[in-house]
């Protein structure tokens, strides 16, 4: 049997275990349960297993049974992140979360569940490997930098060298047709960076403005200005994103504050924009403070680099995709997504590349469904099958072509 028609028959197994994790979703480095139900779905299994030590995380080797003639087996990496987020479930579904504030609303349980049936589907193939597949099970992706936690405790050398190639798979709740796959060689996703600003004024009663110093006027004077800097320093085509999702101040309505408080999310896709957004910034809103007498604290942070993927390895993947499912189910994107990723990080340091899969439930417009994150966000079981084969056959069409090549 074929990989795809193996993996159609553990469907309801990938199911069940995706299940689990949606209704038991948590968040951060440290996801005990979730760790649970994956170390049991490789209960059996022919892997070598090694555990985070600064978070829950979960590295599983699988030695391959073929001959190599060379020194140096091929290894490759797949990826998985398994962590929720602090959003309040209003899907409705039989399965929905258990758990209060707290929701798989991104499809990290698709891609544990997905990965933990590949696990399965590669064990079978074990003897037929010329080298070793690394899976990683990732706590912590949702702004807890899991990956760079992983990276330092050796999950790229934990077969003993270097990954030769690492892919990582992402559904989607909306976007594309249910059960479209999708690719992009070189920049995939943005680099991600925050913004925090705490304007420092002098308090006093509302109906004289002139003798306190107004922190409020100040704050929505840089908000506005912010959007216009973007606007007039940066290229349209190289694009520069700045959303203000915090933006508080005061207790009464005729009461002047101390301080007001700004915070954004910061996104571009080139490292000449990034590295000028983090003198451009500092800079207006020290000036826009200068003007009008107050002070203000600025801590604009980076956080995820740009998700670059290889050429090469998208190629491949593509290939892979085409033979497993079809042309039709491959979708090749003419511009990045604003979204960023951590995945960056393994894609920094070993070849490899970053797929899309839809999950739009089936009969669901994907123009107008809700999107990742959002309370609404659903996601369709009938790619799990589909998702765990393309993992498992990444890994074995790779390794045999490295192995072939040397």
């Amino acid at each position: 049997m074929t990989i795809t028609a193996d993996a159609h028959e553990l469907q309801d197994d990938i199911v069940r275990l995706r299940h689990e994790l949606h209704q038991e979703p948590e968040i951060g480095l440290q996801l005990p349960r979730t760790q649970e139900k994956v170390l049991k779905a490789l209960d059996g299994l022919p892997y070598e297993i090694a555990l985070g030590k600064d978070t829950t995380s979960v590295t599983a080797v699988l030695r391959g049974g073929a001959r190599h003639s060379s020194a140096e087996r091929p290894v490759v990496l797949l990826r998985a992140d398994m962590d929720g987020l602090p959003v309040q479930e209003r899907t409705g579904v039989d399965y929905t979360s258990r758990l209060d504030g707290a929701m798989h609303a991104c499809g990290h349980d698709l891609h544990t569940a997905m990965l933990a049936g590949a696990a399965t589907l590669l064990a079978e193939r074990q003897h037929q490997l010329p080298g070793d597949v690394v899976l990683m099970f990732q706590p912590g992706e949702e702004g807890f930098d899991g990956a760079s936690y992983m990276i330092r405790e050796g999950v790229l050398d934990a077969a003993g060298r270097r990954a030769d190639a690492a892919y990582g798979l992402h559904v989607f709740s909306s976007l594309e047709p249910h059960g479209q796959f999708s690719t992009k060689p070189g920049v995939l996703l943005s680099a991600s960076d925050g913004l925090y600003v705490t304007v420092l004024g002098a308090g006093g009663h509302g109906s004289t403005p002139h003798w306190a110093k107004d922190p409020v006027t100040v704050a929505a004077e840089m908000v506005t200005a912010l959007q216009v800097m973007v606007t007039r320093q940066f290229n349209m085509f190289d694009p520069v994103v700045l959303s203000v999702g915090v933006l508080q101040a005061g207790t009464k309505r005729n009461v002047i504050p101390e301080s007001a408080r700004i915070e954004a999310t910061i996104r571009t896709f080139s490292e000449e924009s990034r590295k000028k957004m983090m003198e451009a910034v500092p800079r207006l809103l020290q000036g826009i403070a200068s003007a009008h007498g107050v002070e203000v604290d600025v801590d604009y942070q980076e956080e995820y680099p740009l998700t670059i993927t290889d050429e090469d390895e998208t190629n491949t993947a593509e290939k892979v995709i085409a033979g497993m499912f079809g042309e039709s189910r491959l979708t090749r994107l003419a511009v990045p997504h604003g979204g960023s990723e951590d995945f960056s990080r393994i894609l920094a340091e070993v070849p490899g590349t970053f797929i899309g899969l839809s999950a739009v439930p089936l009969g669901t417009d994907h123009t107008t469904s809700p999107f990742n994150h959002s309370a609404f966000a659903t996601f369709d079981d009938g790619v799990l099958a589909d998702g765990a084969a393309l993992y498992a056959g990444l890994a074995v069409s790779r390794i045999a072509a490295l192995a072939a090549a040397n």
